[in-house]
């Protein structure tokens, strides 16, 4: 009996549960701190009402062994993929099929388990800073990592490689970064990915705060990605689905490798390994793409960007160097006077009262950062700013 040893590669702990484990430690010794959380990508406003409703209808329609919904397919049910397909890429000018698109329980599982399609030789590119799961998962297989440097001078895009590699990991709007990337940028990408058989894993969860339209929402809008590029999105940070759990991959058929389709390989790994999200969540994200779910979900969308304005000028006025928050709900803050990320995480929590996430935890070009949400309340995104400016 042997365990799998790649896990001893691994930080002892991961980094959001690190962080929660610092904050209780402290909020033990100090239980009427006012601890005001910034740290995590988890948000605050409620469902939009349009799901919330759709939800209670089908937990009625569960109730009523007539209407009873069991088992669903593991692909997901057609009147969410059709909606999904109407509503997200048809306007865009992508086309897609309905076995492209697999509903799930959120794009952290996805991102996480698509490695199961590849060798465990393959070497895979990330762009650093990143977000863990990309890098864990990898590690807990066995696969070569190497990272790709993404820093102001480049725009936090990273810049294109010269050495080979055969999965790259893209992820914009960018978490932790905030940053965006241009048309051009990203076709730049599948170029690269043409040229060396790659593919591209590109995770667009927080595609929805993209507040300029030229810049591209689905990296399906550049030619030729469809024979290169698996995409990955989510209901969580749009609509509050961060504990409902519903998301979607798209992978296309076109889309082989030495010949096999990808598309045949997830369907079937999916009819293996998952039985499928809920039809109550499904239902609840079908509601997201009616017209009043639409509307609510871009109130709740602008409240969030409201507050990043905020935190980001804010603490700008303070001189802090500041990225992100235009496009997307994180600040990436640089750290005082060269201070370390997890120091100035420690100093914030401890004299300030504020949680935030130390950018070292995202990856080496992450030191000399912190990761601040607008995912917090407006009253909260405020006294925190204020609190940060106190203690520089």
């Amino acid at each position: 009996m042997k365990i799998n040893s790649n896990f001893q590669r691994l930080s002892q702990r991961y980094l959001f549960a690190e962080i929660a484990q610092r904050v209780a430690a402290y909020k033990a010794q100090n239980p009427n701190a006012p601890i005001i959380r910034l740290g995590i990508g988890d948000v605050t406003r409620p469902l939009p009402q349009a799901s919330i409703e759709a939800m209670h209808r089908a937990v009625d329609e569960c109730a009523d062994g007539k209407t009873f919904r069991g088992y669903g397919p593991e692909h997901g049910y057609d009147f969410l993929i059709d909606a999904i397909i109407a509503h997200d890429f048809s306007p865009r000018g992508v086309a897609l099929t309905r076995k492209e698109v697999f509903i799930s329980d959120g794009a952290k599982s996805d991102t996480g388990n698509i490695g199961d399609l590849f060798a465990v030789d393959n070497i895979v590119g990330v762009t650093d800073p990143v977000y863990p799961v990309y890098v864990d998962t990898n590690l807990m297989t066995g696969r070569q990592i190497r990272f790709i440097p993404c820093n102001a001078f480049n725009g936090f895009t990273g810049d294109i490689p010269t050495e080979h590699f055969d999965i790259v990991y893209l992820c914009y709007p960018n978490n932790p970064t905030g940053a965006v990337i241009t048309k051009e940028k990203l076709s730049q990408w599948i170029d690269y990915a043409r040229r060396n058989d790659a593919i591209i894993l590109y995770d667009s969860a927080y595609e929805a705060f993209i507040q300029d339209d030229t810049l591209p929402h689905s990296i399906y809008e550049i030619e030729g990605a469809k024979e290169c590029a698996i995409e990955f999105r989510s209901f969580s940070k749009t609509a509050g689905f961060t504990g409902v759990r519903c998301g979607y991959t798209v992978v296309p058929e076109e889309l082989k490798v030495d010949g096999v389709s990808l598309n045949a390989l997830w369907e079937r790994r999916q009819c293996c390994k998952f039985n499928g999200a809920s039809y109550i969540s499904q239902r609840g994200a079908e509601a997201v793409f009616s017209p009043e779910g639409q509307k609510q979900i871009r109130d709740t969308i602008d409240y969030y960007m409201d507050n990043a304005r905020l935190i980001r000028s804010r603490l700008a006025g303070y001189g802090l160097t500041v990225y992100g928050g235009e496009h997307s709900p994180y600040i990436w803050v640089s750290t005082p006077k060269g201070e370390d990320s997890w120091s100035f995480f420690t100093r914030l929590l401890t004299q300030a009262n504020v949680v935030v996430t130390p950018g070292e935890g995202f990856g080496v070009n992450g030191e000399g950062f912190v990761r601040i949400t607008a995912f917090g309340t407006k009253e909260d995104s405020l006294v925190a700013a204020e609190r940060i400016g106190r203690i520089l």
